[in-house]
């Protein structure tokens, strides 16, 4: 009874919040004046235009996205005389506050290789930030209780589909069905509320569930999404509106797979990475701004198209692509496309749904079908690079729930038993039954695995044991029959869960 009525509460909130929304909303760019803050109430003062004219915003614990030269902070980490955008829903409440310089999108910091870092984005992809499953939030509430965090809101409508959710300038994307179509959907992060939608193609059709598979992808002020039959679109995310749009199995001669596509573009400077699975073209790179084609990668045997999606990773200089296709995984020249390594030891002959995951020179994947996993050290020369196995292992068959390495030790659902190995070694440091089959995200020293009967498991992120320290239900009502495939996402200190047509968002705050 408690979670209903905070869920009806939360919904009271929101109707709030969508009226509230309808006043001004708008960007002021200016100077920090001054910071206050006390018990109940937090405010900023911006100087703003050449007369400097002071104006001054709420700014709330709870809804209000704070970045600090493109990392998140606190009220207190920001000073006078910065150079502050201050983001408004309703005049004088502050959404976004944006203080200092960004690093520029596409840029691979230390320790973080996998895929783009868009510092304006909080949850920018697919796997986070980094494309590795890694949230970049702290400071998090994990006392949860017996019925999970507090619920903020919920928001239905979304049709079917397994795609999670992407975050960026203040607002929630992620991909759905609306009458004959798939389609990508925009919501107020602050409140749930429904922005804009904009079909992408016809709905993909399947006995294992109907709609798209990807999650889009946020790069500067536009959004990239590609749908279960191919449809590849990118739009403007602030209104919509489509800029350009193709098929990439039509235009690369590649066939669908048995489940449809499940690729996540990625973003890397200004290519658009893809892996279409076409005869000459397993991967190509096209012009994120227009679509066009760069260069396409033709990688011996010419394999389909799988279930997973690139990630970006540099190997001593030599920066390459790397993704899980129908026979193998493969390494392509990010400049050129120039195929570079394979291996096939962990790839089944079903599907191959895992991303791989790439930390301080090894490289671990991994597939379902009774297969496992295999861990490659990669070496680079000159511009050239080789993949060495350093061990097979079937205590981590991860079928489409994804891994996640934290401090060399890798974690995640091998099948039914959730385990904790050591990365170089393959030795198994500790497994448990819950919280069984499912899908998982690190966030400030913490697991959330969620099953895919739906549960979502707190736990400990060490290799000393497995440690749970909570395990909750979302509302019945707001369950549906389908498996809870779609990963969780943590950003804006909020937990984001995708139910095909439900977002369901938690505080992690407070």
């Amino acid at each position: 009874m408690r979670s209903l009525s905070l869920w009806v509460r939360a919904a009271v909130c929101v109707a709030i919040c969508v009226s509230a929304s309808s006043l001004r909303a708008d960007v002021i760019e200016g100077e920090v004046e001054s910071v206050s803050i006390s018990r109940n109430r937090q405010t900023i003062t911006v100087l703003v235009g050449e007369n400097r004219k002071k104006e001054t915003f709420l700014v709330s614990v709870r809804t209000t996205s704070i970045l600090v030269d493109g990392r998140n902070a606190k009220l207190e980490d920001v000073k006078p005389g910065q150079k502050i955008t201050v983001t408004t829903a309703t005049g004088t409440r502050a959404v976004k506050l944006q203080v200092g310089e960004a690093p520029p999108a596409g840029a691979i910091p230390e320790g973080s290789e996998g895929g783009i870092v868009n510092s304006t984005s909080l949850w920018p992809q697919f796997m986070g930030p980094a494309r590795n499953g890694h949230s970049q939030e702290t400071n998090l509430n994990f006392n949860w209780g017996a019925n999970g965090p507090a619920p903020l809101w919920s928001q239905s409508g979304l049709g079917e589909g397994y795609s999670a959710v992407s975050i960026a300038d203040g607002k929630l994307f992620t991909l759905g069905t609306q009458g004959n179509n798939e389609a990508v959907f925009a919501m107020d992060l602050a409140s749930g509320r429904p922005l804009w939608s904009v079909p992408i193609g016809n709905i993909f059709q399947d006995g294992a569930g109907n709609g798209p598979r990807g999650t889009p992808t946020i790069d500067g002020d536009r959004l990239y999404a590609l749908g279960g039959h191919g449809d590849l679109v990118c739009v403007d995310h602030t209104t919509g509106r489509q800029v350009w749009s193709k098929n990439i199995l039509r235009e690369f001669k590649g066939n669908n797979i048995t489940w449809g596509i499940c690729e996540s573009p990625l973003i890397h400077g200004d290519k658009l990475i893809c892996t279409p699975g076409g005869d000459g073209a397993t991967m190509v790179a096209l012009k994120k701004t227009d679509g066009s084609l760069i260069w396409k990668s033709a990688v011996p045997g010419n394999p389909a198209t799988a279930y997973a999606s690139a990630i970006v990773i540099d190997v001593d200089g030599v920066t390459q692509y790397v993704n899980f296709t129908h026979s193998k995984l493969i390494g392509v020249r990010a400049d050129d496309g120039q195929f570079l390594w394979e291996n096939s030891s962990a790839c089944n002959g079903t599907a191959n749904c895992s991303t791989a995951l790439y930390d301080n020179g090894l490289l671990f994947y991994s597939s379902g079908y009774s297969t496992g996993g295999v861990c490659l050290e990669l070496k680079s020369s000159g511009n050239t690079t080789t993949a060495r196995e350093l061990y097979k292992t079937r205590d981590m068959q991860s079928h489409h729930g994804g891994m996640v390495i934290v401090d060399g030790h890798l974690y995640g659902s091998s099948e039914a038993i959730f385990r904790c190995l050591e990365l170089r070694t393959g030795n198994v440091k500790w497994e448990s039954r819950n919280p069984g089959k499912g899908s998982i995200t690190y966030a400030d020293g913490h697991l959330i695995a969620r099953s895919e009967q739906g549960p979502i498991t707190l736990i400990e992120a060490t290799p000393a044991a497995y440690r749970q320290k909570a395990r909750f239900e979302q509302p019945q009502q707001l369950r549906t029959g389908r498996q809870a495939w779609a990963y969780p996402v943590v950003a804006d200190g909020k937990l984001f869960l995708r139910d095909q047509q439900h977002v369901l968002c938690y505080d992690l705050k407070n």
